[in-house]
């Protein structure tokens, strides 16, 4: 490639990122345009300085008991009008302003027994609502829910969800901002949702990839 910076300035330009500095300053620095040296950054996985940082080990846990944790968590999902572009690939043929509809999910830390159901919101009432009803279902399973695990969305930072959990007797946690695998398990969880049920087929509507989701928590 003709245009390709020569190696001796991009390793300035490596050089420079590692102390912190901005684009522009090393623009100026070694003779470069502020785009080149943004295409620079950017091939060597450096376009933000937050990539500096070493990455933390992962953390690994487990309860040892059903029970002593539940992860909760809560998923947009498009309403169906029609077959959509994730089955046939054309974007130009979505129906807009359909609405949404959310996918409420908890799973046991210990077992990975899950429960989910598809809701039309997620605001506190029904995250609340579907908390309650999670609990009685792990209970029905035989297990006794001693905790549960969220982000820190507005539904679960609410004083009707930490009454609910005093009710309930349930100890709440919660993740510290901006780090979503602390609740890992339900993120992995969501994600094995979308590829194995709400992306596995070609729902005509959004009723019938419902009805599917409680034979899919079976096999699952």
């Amino acid at each position: 490639m003709p245009r390709l910076s020569h190696p001796d300035r991009v390793e300035q330009v490596l050089k420079l990122r590692q102390r912190r500095e901005t684009g522009p300053r090393i623009a100026a620095r070694v003779g470069l345009s502020t785009a080149t040296v943004a295409r620079i950054l950017t091939r060597h996985g450096l376009s933000r300085l937050k990539n500096l940082d070493p990455k933390e080990p992962p953390r690994r846990y487990q309860r040892q008991r059903p029970g002593e944790l539940i992860h909760v968590d809560i998923k947009k999902l498009g309403c169906i009008g029609r077959v959509g572009h994730r089955i046939h690939g054309d974007r130009t043929t979505r129906v807009r302003g359909i609405g949404w509809e959310f996918v409420h999910v908890a799973i046991d830390d210990a077992s990975r027994l899950a429960y989910a159901e598809v809701l039309p919101n997620e605001r506190s009432p029904t995250s609340v609502a579907f908390l309650k009803r999670s609990v009685a279902w792990f209970q029905s399973q035989g297990v006794s829910v001693q905790a549960v695990m969220s982000d820190n969305g507005s539904c679960y930072v609410s004083h009707v969800f930490k009454a609910v959990c005093q009710t309930l007797n349930l100890r709440h946690l919660r993740t510290r901002p901006y780090r979503p695998r602390t609740n890992g398990k339900a993120e992995r969880f969501i994600q094995t949702l979308l590829r194995e049920w709400a992306y596995k087929r070609p729902y005509p509507t959004s009723g019938q990839r419902t009805d599917q989701l409680n034979p899919y928590l079976d096999r699952y």
